[in-house]
């Protein structure tokens, strides 16, 4: 039994979580609008909104190390200026929730229930 262990296996190993996860939330901030299934979607929601409060809290005397701490997780330098210079300054007045699920229904192969999965406009 799995008492009090946190996050979901989604039926891959290790590595293949971890790829999948920062694939799921590099396409997040690339696209600002992804369309995945509802359990890698709550996977996914609470880290990108964890960058995106990183990215909004850096003052100017910690940027450097944000940025690091980001380009950590995402591996792509345009993502990271992205998620600095436009979205974060977006959700400045914002104290939370800078995501939202959309649920789309069952994927027609599977019955998966498929969610998009996008950042908020103001």
């Amino acid at each position: 039994m799995r008492h009090q262990v946190s996050g979901k296996r989604l039926g891959r190993s290790t590595g293949h979580r971890r790829a999948l996860r920062r694939n799921l939330i590099s396409d997040l901030f690339r696209y600002e609008r992804i369309r995945t299934t509802k359990a890698k979607a709550a996977s996914v929601r609470g880290a990108s909104e964890k960058l995106i409060t990183m990215a909004k809290h850096a003052d100017e005397d910690d940027q450097v190390h944000a940025r690091r701490m980001a380009a950590k997780r995402l591996r792509d330098p345009e993502l990271v200026m992205k998620l600095f210079d436009d979205i974060a300054p977006r959700y400045i007045e914002r104290p939370g929730g800078y995501t939202r699920i959309l649920k789309l229904g069952p994927r027609k192969g599977d019955g998966a229930e498929m969610v998009l999965l996008e950042l908020v406009e103001e």
